[in-house]
């Protein structure tokens, strides 16, 4: 018989901390735990001082019923009423307060970035930074709490996780010194170079304005008109259109910062850096008809992978790295402006050093409260950490507070759970919506009936660097951004021959799906700048002649851009295994202890649920597809269309198919085996 090993266990996903019952419960209790892998935001104040409680301790309290003010209650299955088939009455104190409440439970979603998933981890700093910066946070071996909310950028709230899309990469770090936002994304350039374009890319991204479709989508004609026209848009609508655009999980995409920072030593002296995420896991994607088929089958697949994963023990892990370029009065490095957010730098030009490692290691307890309600902006900097004149970054600067008071009803947002620093604050604000602070009485500075409290700090302070500024006031921009094509070529030709052809058909898809066919011709002429072999085979699939012969800059590729070729951990990876009625328990044990051995996560699956001895069926044939699975072990195979679809849709994605775990496992250190 088999031994009762951890994949007896359920899979990750429960609900609650509790297995119900079949009855209703009768017997008074109080409320439940969080589940083990969840961890509400740290007990603090509105101004940021320790408290000695549990994140439980927020949540609700006692084992009864009660109204908002903490009256307890009869019923709430049944409205007051004059006889059991008359009116409801006016005076039903619970019903209004019930209502009332629910009728206001919703708050505007973002305008950007709205489908988002959210996880606690904790940073710790291996010391590198320390002869870069002073902030306190990245000395070696401090421990910094961390909260990461990945997102989709187009859709909605209730959108497909698995659009093509660009992917929100936004850490929370709660230094000892204040709050410092790092707000990024998994593509390193941007859209636009200037903020003040940011609504009209999303007014064209979103949804036409009079079907409100298509939802979450790149692939209509508002989006292409602009993005040609606004050719400063053409290296990103690459990335876009690469595997880049389609992940396979959270857990295995790069974060960039995008932006270019500059950092100040103990000595006063500077340097600029572009901040990176390197996920410990690699950096990994999905196909299209993979990522086509999981939006129907699991729209929540990446917030569920990543939910599921952290239950299990698995904890998503990245190394924070820096490039590290002069801080030169002409703020370029190489031939590469700095300060133009559509620009990378290569990194075989300037290597990413690792600074610190953040692992994510507890799942929200409660979704709006977390990763609804928390506010990123890019103004949250610690000392030893400033900014630059990026004309992109200049105006999120503007936008990402503004935004914040109508969508978390007011200025005080920062004294939401979720946002509140773990450092002492005194602001000297005061009053305001949903103020929850209990200020003293002398508000401002400087003042002698508080004692002169607050004091301006004299040390460990923010860090404005100064800067000599000069010029007439003038709406243009330095010639260095006039470059729109040369870095989308050194991507483009960086990528393997399997990237490339995804790129090309990624681009057939998404102008064929545009009505116009002036954008298609415009589109495909843009390709031409890039590379003439892509604008080709995107005339050829669109049915349009080939554009006529564009400058192309002379590029050497980055081998780092690839996603092809080299080997990642495998932990965590998710193997299906085919099963029958009939199939052998204890082969099937032996089986699963070799891929638990390995750090991999079995799923069997067989023709009915229940069990197989002792060993649970976690999937049956008619309740799985091959995109749950990141290979699959054939056991047994029933004779069911079901399994030869399943066997067939991972063939076709190139997803490793086998009957020996040693030989998956060394395929999935590759994600995929283009080989075939």
């Amino acid at each position: 018989m088999a031994t009762n090993t951890p994949h007896n266990k359920p899979l990750p996903g429960a609900p609650t901390s509790v297995t119900p019952s079949k009855a209703e419960p009768t017997s008074p209790s109080g409320p439940i735990a969080p589940k083990p892998d969840q961890r509400g935001p740290a007990p603090h104040t509105p101004t940021g001082c320790p408290i000695h409680a549990q994140p439980a301790d927020m949540a609700e309290q006692g084992p009864y019923h009660t109204t908002q003010q903490g009256a307890r209650i009869t019923d709430t299955d049944h409205s007051l009423k004059a006889g059991r088939r008359g009116p409801l009455l006016m005076q039903d104190h619970h019903f209004r307060e019930k209502v009332t409440h629910f009728d206001h439970e919703r708050i505007p979603e973002r305008a950007v970035h709205a489908r988002g998933a959210g996880a606690h981890g904790v940073f710790k700093a291996n010391g590198a930074a320390a002869k870069l910066t002073q902030a306190g946070f990245l000395a070696k071996g401090v421990e910094t709490p961390v909260f990461v909310r990945f997102s989709t950028v187009l859709g909605s709230r209730g959108s497909a996780d698995t659009v093509r899309d660009t992917r929100g990469f936004a850490t929370k770090f709660y230094t000892s010194e204040g709050n410092f936002d790092l707000v990024g994304n998994n593509i390193p350039v941007f859209f636009i170079q200037d903020a003040i374009k940011f609504p009209d890319i999303i007014h064209a991204g979103k949804p036409h304005p009079d079907r409100e479709i298509p939802q979450a989508q790149s692939a209509h004609d508002t989006f292409w008109d602009f993005v040609t026209l606004h050719t400063e848009a053409t290296a990103h609508t690459l990335w876009n259109m690469s595997d880049r655009g389609i992940p396979r999980s959270l857990r295995t995409m790069e974060g960039f910062g995008i932006h270019t920072f500059r950092l100040i030593n103990a000595e006063g002296e500077t340097c600029l850096v572009k901040f990176h995420w390197k996920p410990k896991a690699g950096v990994h994607s999905m196909t299209w008809e993979e990522a086509q088929l999981t939006g129907g089958m699991d729209p929540d697949f990446h917030r569920r992978d990543l939910a599921d994963n952290i239950e299990a023990g698995n904890f998503p892990q990245w190394d924070l790295g820096v490039q590290v370029f002069p801080d030169t009065d002409e703020e370029t490095f190489e031939g590469i402006d700095l300060l133009d957010p559509t620009k990378f730098v290569p990194e075989e030009l300037a290597p990413v050093q690792i600074i610190g490692t953040m692992t994510l290691n507890a799942n929200p307890t409660n979704y709006f409260a977390e990763t609804e309600q928390v506010a990123f902006h890019p103004g949250h900097l610690v000392p030893g950490i400033d900014l630059t004149n990026d004309p992109l970054l200049q105006g999120r600067l503007f936008s990402y507070l503004d935004t914040q008071l109508s969508r978390l009803g007011g200025p005080n947002f920062s004294q939401l759970p979720i946002n509140r620093p773990h450092a002492p604050v005194n602001d000297n604000f005061r009053d305001g919506m949903h103020q929850s602070a209990i200020h003293g009485g002398a508000p401002y500075n400087p003042n002698s009936v508080g004692g002169g409290c607050p004091f301006i700090a004299g040390e460990a302070t923010l860090i404005e660097v100064p800067q000599a500024v000069s010029g007439e006031f003038t709406r243009e921009k330095p010639a260095s951004f006039d470059d729109h094509f040369s870095q989308a070529t050194l991507f483009y030709r960086s990528l393997s021959p399997v990237e490339q052809e995804h790129t090309a058909k990624a681009y057939i898809f998404e102008l064929g799906k545009c009505y116009e066919q002036a954008i298609k011709e415009r589109a495909v002429d843009v390709l031409a700048h890039i590379d003439a072999d892509l604008a080709a085979k995107v005339a050829s699939g669109l049915g349009l002649p080939n554009p006529a012969k564009a400058d192309i800059a002379e590029v050497t590729p980055s081998p780092a851009l690839s996603q092809v070729g080299k080997s990642w951990p495998i932990d965590g990876r998710q193997v299906g295994i085919l099963t029958t009625t009939h199939t052998d328990e204890q082969k099937l044990q032996k089986l699963i202890d070799q891929l638990e051995a390995k750090k991999l996560t079995p799923v069997v699956i067989s023709e009915h649920g229940g069990k197989l001895g002792d060993i649970t069926i976690s999937r049956t044939y008619d309740t799985t597809r091959s995109v749950e699975f990141d290979a699959l072990l054939v056991m047994d195979k029933p004779d069911v269309i079901e399994a030869d679809l399943l066997i067939s849709e991972s063939e076709r994605h190139f997803k490793p198919v086998g009957s020996e775990v040693a030989v998956l496992a060394e395929q999935l250190a590759k994600h995929r085996t283009w080989e075939q």
